[in-house]
């Protein structure tokens, strides 16, 4: 399809971030969401330190994972339904008070069950702030002079994911070795208790809730899930946590083999630093290519950088390696939010979005379990087999089911998934 946008009306940052009352939500959502990027380096830490086990370490960080990656998604339902304040007020609260719980029972050498099922707390109070946000983008530039910029508020919101998953775990390192090994945890704590409470506190700017009585409020309950896109994507998101919980656990692993300990976060720093420079420029090219065909082929070269991770033996030769794995997420990333838009009802968007985020979360989960009791045993190159694995086989569900990512025919109808219920319309 042909683009109609004009050189006067060409979609870009700067454009985008002069959207009436966007930086009010986009500021303090910034800060609300770096727990996410944080929570799983925090945890890994702090019971490294205190348990001297990375198997136990990455057993707690998984089951946080996979509790957010099964609630979050009930979470994005409930605020598209409700509200977003109605629903980051509690999870604010109950969050906050979950982490300083785990820092506390950990520090205090609580048995292994203690600290299980406190994880699942932390795991499931996780504030949705990156999907909150994105729904809120959707609903600010839903007007004619503004749609164009879908694309690049899409964009704009992977390039913030990648920067707090920048910044997120060399905090989280940083405080646990050089301040205390709780550090993290507490502030995390903080973090979502400010940034969730001014988040919250911009009411103006959040999606209007469909009450009962509106016509497509039946759309509205309708999950995300149903769409056969949505599913796709959501096994092509745990690839990608698989990559990024492989890299957390193996890199520290591997720079303790190297015996350069502090190397680990600046290894991950470039990985990091690749994904999220490639994302800018990602946002900022104007694709003539459907997004479908570039989640294939930025998938495919996910997966064959990803690949030889396990063979890499030098820091220097690591740091290139690291680099082209994580200059191959963003597109992926970025690409994968972007065809939300075109598969997903508005009144069902934030849902779905926790759906992709959620994927992360068990993706990464699942791989800082396994690659932490590789690692503990075999080394880290047999824990970064993980993310290879997690890649390939994405990309084969990818490969397979391609036909499902296929946008909405020019009436834009997204079709449930479910036999014998109706298209629906949508916008």
């Amino acid at each position: 399809m042909e683009s109609t946008v004009t050189p006067e009306t060409r979609p870009g940052y700067g454009q985008l971030l002069r959207t009436p009352h966007a930086l009010s939500f986009v500021l303090p959502g910034f800060f609300a969401r770096q727990p996410f990027a944080m929570l799983t380096m925090s945890i890994v830490l702090l019971l490294r330190d205190t348990s001297g086990s990375f198997a136990t370490a990455g057993t707690v960080a998984a089951v946080a994972g996979v509790a957010m990656a099964l609630f979050a998604p009930q979470s994005g339902r409930l605020a598209d339904r409700f509200g977003q304040r109605a629903v980051l007020l509690p999870g604010v609260a109950v969050h906050t008070g979950s982490l300083i719980a785990l820092a506390s029972l950990a520090l205090g050498d609580a048995p292994m069950w203690a600290l299980v099922v406190t994880a699942v707390f932390v795991g499931a109070s996780v504030p949705q702030i990156g999907p909150m946000v994105r729904a809120r983008w959707a609903a600010a530039l839903d007007q004619p002079d503004r749609r164009h910029l879908m694309p690049t508020a899409a964009a704009f919101e992977s390039v913030t994911d990648e920067f707090t998953f920048v910044v997120g775990p060399l905090i989280a390192t940083a405080l646990c070795t050089f301040v205390h090994p709780g550090a993290g945890l507490g502030a995390e704590a903080v973090l979502t208790l400010v940034g969730g409470l001014l988040f919250a506190a911009r009411r103006g700017t959040q999606p209007t809730v469909l009450g009962t009585s509106d016509r497509h409020a039946r759309v509205a309950h309708v999950s995300a899930l149903s769409v056969a896109g949505v599913r796709v994507l959501a096994v092509a998101f745990l690839g990608i946590g698989a990559v990024f919980g492989g890299m957390q656990v193996s890199l520290t692993v591997f720079a303790e083999e190297v015996g350069q300990p502090g190397v680990n976060g600046l290894l991950y720093g470039v990985f990091a630093g690749g994904n999220m420079l490639s994302g800018i420029v990602v946002g900022a090219v104007a694709w003539k290519s459907a997004p479908r065909h570039r989640l294939l082929v930025g998938y495919t070269a996910l997966a064959l950088t990803a690949s030889s991770l396990w063979a890499v033996h030098s820091v220097a030769l690591f740091a290139v390696v690291g680099l082209l794995v994580g200059m191959c997420i963003a597109p992926a990333l970025v690409t994968g939010f972007t065809l939300i838009e075109s598969l997903v009802p508005g009144s069902a968007r934030t849902e779905a979005f926790t759906w992709l985020t959620g994927a992360v979360a068990l993706g990464q989960a699942g791989a800082v379990t396994l690659s932490g009791s590789l690692a503990d045993t075999h080394g880290a190159s047999a824990g970064f087999l993980v993310p290879m694995a997690g890649t390939v086989l994405a990309l084969i569900v990818l490969l397979s089911l391609r036909g499902s990512l296929r946008p909405a025919s020019t009436g834009r109808t997204v079709a449930r998934g479910v036999r014998h219920r109706p298209e629906v319309t949508v916008d």
